[in-house]
């Protein structure tokens, strides 16, 4: 089967999302006919109905909406990919999506031996506290937290994050406390891990109940919470070495560090990895904190 033409495609797209012929003809700087046209090339191609006939406003039947929505996506790719050959036509970039305290805090210091060894790659970072879409975003790999159970990714495991409970003298004057007394206390949660109070506590041995208290989306939000005396937080120990060195946060329990997931380098595995991407995987996997340092 041949593909369907390009403008016959941008038509169709175009009118899902705008709901009219005339919408789509002054978008596309056509006249209704020579729409009416491409829509009719594309349905005679395809051999399906693609429009709820019995009225003259044209609406697209579900079937053709779901091929619309696939178009839509299809065509944002393309769009980013020439703007992605324009903007770097030798091909050296390489776009990244970050967790905004372990990008700044982990990867960022180490990132001048990067550029010093490969001069040639243009490392490009963008934020993103939510799992990552490689088949919706333009991004080659993203750095992120968890259990290693993305499906169609690869993995690099750079660190394990060990967490402990941290909090202001002023909060806890009297520390450490007994794991009753912590939980009667103000508990700073962060969005993307709901369940790290409740699994720290189980790993201690109890079941806590409730937990009630603020919730934050990022560390460094909460970092700043804790050193002004709102609350309890439990805390990498990547994020709050300088701080415990200066005491002015300080463990509110005396239990040990406490793993709870780690972070990985993650790139899908559905398209082969750019020369961009496999000289920064090559080098992260020197850098990487843990033993276990191979892809998975």
């Amino acid at each position: 089967m041949h593909l369907p033409p390009l403008p016959a495609l941008r038509a169709l797209e175009a009118l899902d999302r705008l709901g009219s012929a005339t919408a789509v003809a002054e978008e596309m700087n056509l006249t209704q006919s020579a729409v009416s046209r491409q829509l009719k090339t594309l349905e005679e191609q395809l051999g399906v109905a693609l429009f709820l006939r019995g009225n003259r406003a044209l609406r697209l039947t579900p079937q053709a909406r779901s091929f619309a929505a696939a178009v839509r996506e299809t065509l944002d790719r393309l769009t980013e990919a020439a703007m992605a050959l324009r903007l770097d036509p030798s091909g050296g970039a390489l776009n990244l999506a970050i967790l905004p305290s372990f990008g700044m805090r982990w990867l960022v210091p180490r990132l001048p031996d990067f550029t010093q060894r490969h001069p040639e790659v243009t490392l490009n970072m963008t934020t993103r506290l939510r799992p990552f879409n490689f088949a919706a975003e333009p991004f080659d790999a993203a750095l992120h937290f968890g259990a290693a159970d993305w499906p169609d990714t690869h993995r690099l495991r750079l660190m394990t994050e060990t967490v402990r409970p941290l909090a202001a003298p002023s909060l806890v004057p009297d520390a450490p406390l007994t794991l009753d007394a912590l939980r009667r206390l103000p508990l700073l949660h962060i969005q993307t891990r709901p369940d790290a109070w409740a699994r720290w506590f189980t790993a201690q041995g109890l079941t806590p109940g409730p937990l009630p208290g603020p919730t934050f989306d990022q560390f460094t939000a909460i970092l700043q919470a804790a050193l002004h005396g709102l609350g309890v937080a439990l805390l990498p120990d990547y994020l709050s070495t300088a701080e415990r060195a200066a005491g002015t946060l300080r463990p509110v329990h005396g239990a040990a560090p406490v793993s709870l997931g780690a972070y990985y380098l993650v790139w899908p595995a559905d398209r082969p990895a750019p020369p961009a991407l496999t000289a920064f995987r090559d080098w992260l996997a020197q850098h990487s904190d843990d033993d276990d340092m191979l892809p998975r």
